[in-house]
């Protein structure tokens, strides 16, 4: 460091704000263990905290490095787990030991200011944590009730709730059994099948909504991204007339109740014959998924430069030639992204398939929807299980391509 160089050394608070924290999140841990017994609440409470507090104490004292801290704390942590509870306990509370021992060290030593000004009061740092952490709160409690579906979709009994034997993360409570209930359609056991893969995909309920939501997910979105690209460029153009009453119309279905929309399809395709068909199913899911694509291709061409495709045209270039080779290039994350959009509103929809779709044209969420109201069975918590995952898949990528486009764009470092 050159003498000109001035680095900021966050003071030291007492070793009883550090502990008292560690003492809070051990109580939580505490809580969480007690696993709904009223009786066990306040002791485990107070387990937690003492645990908790008395391995900061032992970090803060002993270990001056945080990884050391956080491998030396998950390795206590697993051995007291497995011992007291279960070893997959152990294996959880190993992780959160790593945390804790880092967060000791963090807290101790001040760590938790140097992301703050040096003149920053104990007030503002507290509120700067607390808006996190608020931020973070709000974070659990919207995405909890979609991570709940993971575990208990492994659940061996059929029970749509968590039973003794999986809160105490015991192996034999969980099982793949829904999972197989998928492909057996729940009529015969997976394993006593015998050249059943061509039956299968063409007759099992939950192969053949899976094939169906596929089948029409993917035509509607090619339909609708190709509708939608060519909808955004045309309003694009500043010579364009009427220019927002086209807009609002076009992203009418975004918010029309969906009701409403499914209603007047199912009128409109009966008198001429779309009622009940793929063509029907996917003609909907197109002017639903459209909206999406229109206003993705829209942002992405508001920071498109238009002296671009003048230059191409002075070159010699055609309107066809000019898209293709000059503005595609430019907006293809924001086609993409529309054109993800628009397959997760058709993968997941269900309203306009409960009034359009025959039975052979029922989809995961109509085969679902079925089975909730008709055979209650934990097979919908592994296919909705899945649709998260397909979900979390393609918004991932959806935000990959919008980072790449913010940096093609000039708008992000690359």
């Amino acid at each position: 460091m050159s003498s000109g160089e001035f680095r900021y050394i966050p003071p030291q608070p007492p070793i009883g704000f550090t502990l008292g924290i560690l003492a809070g999140f051990g109580a939580l841990i505490g809580l969480m263990t007690a696993q709904g017994s009223l009786s066990l609440f306040l002791p485990y409470l107070l387990v937690g905290a003492v645990i908790f507090a008395a391995a900061g104490m032992v970090v803060v004292k002993a270990v001056p490095k945080p990884l050391m801290a956080g491998l030396a704390t998950g390795a206590a942590f697993l051995v007291l787990g497995s011992l007291l509870v279960s070893f997959p306990y152990g294996v959880l509370l190993m992780f959160v030991g790593y945390i804790i021992g880092r967060m000791a060290l963090w807290l101790h030593t001040g760590s938790y200011r140097l992301n703050q000004p040096p003149y920053a009061t104990a007030r503002e740092v507290l509120w700067f944590y607390t808006f996190r952490t608020i931020c973070g709160a709000i974070f659990v409690f919207l995405i909890t009730p979609i991570i709940i579906l993971i575990p208990l979709s492994f659940n061996q009994e059929p029970y749509f709730s968590f039973t003794p034997g999986m809160l105490a993360l015991d192996p034999d409570a969980f099982s793949l059994r829904w999972y197989k209930d998928i492909l057996a359609n729940g009529m015969v056991a997976p394993e006593a099948i015998a050249g059943w893969w061509s039956d299968m995909w063409n007759n099992a309920q939950w192969i053949r909504s899976i094939r169906n939501s596929f089948f029409i997910g993917i035509w509607a979105t090619l339909l609708s991204t190709a509708l939608g690209t060519l909808a955004a460029i045309g309003l694009s153009r500043s010579e364009m007339p009427w220019r927002r009453p086209i807009m609002a119309l076009l992203i009418s279905p975004m918010i029309v109740p969906l009701v409403i929309t499914a209603s007047g399809l199912f009128y409109f395709f009966s008198g001429v014959g779309l009622a009940k068909t793929y063509a029907g199913l996917i003609l909907a899911h197109a002017a639903l998924g459209t909206p999406f694509v229109i206003i993705t291709v829209t942002a992405t061409l508001s920071g498109f430069d238009q002296s671009l495709t003048r230059a191409a045209s002075n070159m010699g270039a055609g309107p066809v030639t000019t898209f293709f080779r000059v503005q595609m290039p430019l907006i293809l994350p924001g086609v993409i992204s529309g054109g993800l959009f628009a397959f997760i509103t058709s993968f997941d929809e269900v309203v306009v398939v409960l009034q359009l779709a025959d039975v052979k044209q029922r989809t995961i969420p109509r085969q679902m929807f079925s089975g909730i109201r008709e055979q209650i069975s934990p097979t919908i918590l592994a296919v909705a299980t899945i649709l998260v995952i397909i979900s979390i898949g393609l918004l991932t990528v959806v935000e990959l391509l919008r980072r790449r486009s913010e940096r093609m764009r000039g708008l992000s470092p690359s």
